[in-house]
């Protein structure tokens, strides 16, 4: 548990640049800006978010909690595979700029329902 606060810490960190991330490619793909196309772009968000993962599944083990346990945690990994397949439309898969727009909107509403089950605790995130 000694290492609880700095993992905790990159974590948050980690879920901060992904989002960043995330906006700034979902920007260029309603764009359709040949950006997106960079190399760097199609690996970093890989490399962000498989340390945002693995901090997180490293939390879990060091706090001894599983998401059957914890209904917000549950909550917020359902939620996650719901970002991951809405945030592939954003990025890549919308077959317009409008409806990559709209994607990407939803896609950021429910990164921000995950922020919010995990500070309150809650499967109900901010509305409590």
């Amino acid at each position: 548990m000694e290492h609880y606060f700095l993992i905790k810490h990159l974590h948050m960190t980690a879920a901060t640049l992904s989002i960043t991330l995330f906006v700034v490619r979902a920007w260029w793909s309603v764009q359709e800006n040949p950006r997106l196309n960079a190399r760097w772009v199609k690996i970093l968000p890989h490399l962000i978010d498989t340390a945002l993962l693995g901090l997180g599944v490293t939390l879990m083990v060091l706090l001894s909690v599983w998401p059957w346990q914890l209904p917000w945690l549950g909550a917020k990994l359902v939620a996650l595979l719901a970002y991951i397949g809405i945030g592939s439309i954003a990025i890549k898969r919308g077959p317009t700029p409008k409806a990559r727009a709209m994607a990407a909107v939803v896609a950021v509403a429910i990164f921000a329902y995950m922020v919010g089950a995990a500070v309150r605790h809650s499967p109900l995130s901010w509305l409590v």
